[in-house]
């Protein structure tokens, strides 16, 4: 079998491992044994699943792989903020950052190399899109971080707690690949996170949404940054395509379908980008409360993070403080975040990983310093 016919372990999620093992001939309960590996063991040499029959460890070693991104760079901010650029196999890159708080550890992670959306206070959207991430891209950014953060002496006590795909691109507009991920992150033999602790936000991609609330029971966050229409289609193109009243009608839709097993209440956590005279004057947070009037809302209010001829300027602490106790005295929970890491420039907005024409470059790959290295 040629190199370019190998499966990657890292892109099935346990369906369609155990799918893909019967149309080897193998029994699908193999499945569970090598998640165990790959996810608890964080190992990755097929030689080495002691538990799996040789017979099997032959068959992937002849038909599989596990290669992941190579580590290209690391940074560590000040406030502990850990951001990585990973090199991907066809020389692009991505950022994944993780943020370490008194309660939690939040790794966000990126969906796609650039983003098509072009929102305008946005550096990823900014710069571009190249191409959607694999599977096997996405959870390998929860494999790489997990022992990257292990390794080193500033981070080894740190955990994951949190994963939420807010880094580059529009998760949603990844549909096909971004599933198999999220069933990963949460399932026991791989990451085990709850259903709360793992968010997939959207900058309103109405099919996509629909079509998750069936698919996958996880938290969602709307990237939604004006109160109305003429403002958004300025900061958030998408708007032109699915605006606010069709947004808000498919975030009662995701609200309203109830996990029945669990009878989880959901609610949505609107991210709104706090622009100095834009999206932050008081009428506007009067507008953004009428507009989530009786809606199980959430909000974050985000400072905006400067980059080179953005043409924005974060909104005052006074302002936000003014933003913030509108929506609150109408009764919206509303939280205030806090700039994380724009020392490395990994706050919200930042990312920019390298999607340039590297046809030229030669970059030597990096693997990771741990584990056995992928096919």
């Amino acid at each position: 079998m040629s190199d370019t016919a190998l499966v990657n372990l890292f892109d099935m999620d346990r369906q369609g491992l155990a799918d893909f093992l019967v149309s080897q001939g193998e029994k699908p309960f193999r499945a569970k044994q090598i998640l165990k590996w790959l996810y608890q063991h964080n190992v990755r040499d097929i030689n080495a699943m002691t538990d799996v029959s040789k017979a099997t460890r032959s068959l992937l070693l002849e038909r599989t792989t596990t290669v992941l991104p190579g580590v290209q760079e690391a940074q560590l901010s000040k406030d502990g903020t850990a951001k990585w650029l990973f090199e991907l196999h066809d020389g692009n890159c991505i950022e994944t950052v993780y943020i370490p708080e008194a309660d939690r550890g939040t790794l966000c992670v990126s969906s796609q190399v650039g983003c098509a959306l072009d929102c305008s206070f946005c550096s990823t959207g900014r710069q571009g899109f190249n191409r959607n991430l694999s599977a096997s891209e996405i959870i390998g950014q929860v494999w790489l971080a997990t022992n990257l953060l292990a390794l080193e002496p500033a981070t080894r006590d740190q955990r994951i707690t949190n994963i939420v795909m807010m880094g580059m691109g529009e998760p949603l507009l990844n549909y096909r690949q971004l599933v198999p991920a999220l069933d990963l992150m949460m399932d026991d033999l791989a990451y085990g996170l709850s259903k709360r602790r793992v968010t997939v936000s959207t900058s309103g991609v109405i099919p996509a949404m629909d079509k998750l609330t069936a698919d996958v029971d996880i938290s969602l966050a709307v990237s939604l940054h004006a109160p109305n229409d003429a403002l958004r289609d300025e900061l958030v193109p998408i708007n032109r395509k699915y605006p606010i009243k069709e947004l808000m009608d498919a975030c009662w839709r995701y609200v309203e379908g109830e996990d029945a097993a669990s009878q989880r209440k959901k609610h949505v956590l609107f991210e709104y980008v706090m622009l100095s005279g834009v999206n932050d004057q008081p009428e506007q947070a009067h507008e953004l409360a009428e507009l989530l009037r009786g809606f199980p809302a959430k909000v974050n209010l985000i400072p905006f993070n400067p980059f080179e001829l953005s043409g924005y300027k974060r909104s005052s602490r006074n302002a936000v403080e003014r933003f913030a106790r509108i929506l609150n005295d109408a009764g919206i929970l509303t939280f205030k975040r806090t700039t994380r890491g724009d020392d490395i420039d990994a706050a919200c907005g930042q990312l920019a990983g390298d999607i340039d024409d590297r046809s030229k470059r030669h970059v030597k790959f990096m693997e990771p310093r741990f584990g056995e290295q992928g096919r």
